[in-house]
């Protein structure tokens, strides 16, 4: 099983990507995150990390070798969590992908419904189903989000006082923006312990 290939992306696809190895050029199907991110990047040498899978019905022995690739093996993991769930696939997987990782485990573990409806091929009845089986399995994932920046432009107390509130049962695309906000109103705050007690109080509609 080949698990990472490095080449020069050639081309991409709405779902897919063209990468040179030498003197084969393998095709790669990709999430539209993974889409999105490698954009500016063709003509230069990339790094996938990469699993297989065979396309078709076993038993009508038409079965077709695919590669899927990812920016990371911890993406990877999350797309084989996200594919266990009943009634998605690996094509519906990587159609659903149209945000990063971090931003979807997020939203699993909040319980926000919304932002899984807003997601290619992903209905109300799914989105339940999603929560249901992996709420509380991925905040691993939804936390290297944070760390990576996903909360663009956050410093380290900022991010430090974002895992903070998230232990704390707080839901991350509200704290961020509260985060933010408490920022711009104290911009001298540079500590977490300084920062948490500001959100808590914007929160609740108190001056700050």
């Amino acid at each position: 099983m080949i698990a990472r290939i490095e080449g020069k992306l050639v081309s991409l696809e709405s779902g897919s990507a063209l990468v040179q190895v030498g003197a084969i050029g393998y095709e790669v199907m990709l999430a539209g995150y993974c889409v999105n991110e490698l954009s500016e990047k063709i003509g230069t040498d990339i790094t996938l990390c990469t699993m297989e899978y065979y396309e078709g019905t076993p038993g009508r022995g038409n079965l077709i070798p695919r590669m899927i690739g990812f920016l990371s093996d911890v993406e990877k993991d999350f797309f084989a969590k996200f594919t266990s769930v009943k009634g998605i696939g690996t094509k519906k997987g990587l159609k659903s992908l149209s945000v990063p990782i971090a931003t979807i485990a997020a939203a699993i573990e909040d319980g926000d419904e919304e932002l899984l409806m807003s997601l290619p091929a992903i209905g109300k009845r799914m989105a339940q189903q999603i929560i249901a089986e992996l709420k509380g399995k991925l905040g691993d994932f939804a936390a290297a989000g944070a760390i990576r920046g996903e909360s663009a432009g956050f410093k380290n107390f900022q991010t430090e006082a974002l895992e903070i509130l998230i232990a704390w049962g707080e839901k991350r695309n509200e704290s961020i923006e509260l985060i933010d906000a408490a920022c711009r109103k104290h911009p001298g705050v540079n500590e977490a312990e300084e920062l948490v007690p500001l959100v808590y109080r914007l929160k609740q509609g108190i001056e700050v």
